[in-house]
């Protein structure tokens, strides 16, 4: 899935169609989370286009999204008044196994990573 022509709830709708067919192991509604933060996130702190891929490997799931900014992210105090965040990075730490950030030419890629192992247990 590539921006613009995508919002977080098509990202989140494919997401679980993906998790349906090819990893029905993994726990979706923690993948929806995850797809629906990184989405929001790329949506809501970059300027340009961002980038949504799932792979499916044998006893692995990985989300991945690729974006135009180069910042790294980092967990924030949470805003309890409403209105500035510091909810979704650390919510996307505790829900994947495990998270990836790798600098790229044209940003960043995030990759959260389930494994049916971790799953399992």
């Amino acid at each position: 899935m590539i921006s613009p022509s995508v919002d977080c709830a098509s990202a989140r709708d494919s997401a679980a169609r993906f998790v349906t067919e090819h990893c029905p192991w993994a726990d979706l509604d923690a993948v929806q989370l995850v797809v629906t933060e990184l989405t929001a996130n790329a949506l809501r702190h970059t300027t340009g286009w961002w980038r949504l891929r799932m792979r499916a490997e044998p006893g692995e799931l990985a989300v991945e999204l690729d974006d135009s900014s180069h910042a790294v992210p980092e967990a924030r105090t949470p805003d309890f008044t409403g209105g500035g965040g510091g909810f979704g990075w650390p919510m996307v730490l505790s829900l994947a196994g495990r998270v990836e950030v790798r600098p790229t030419a044209a940003g960043k890629t995030v990759r959260a990573i389930w494994s049916r192992r971790a799953a399992a247990a």
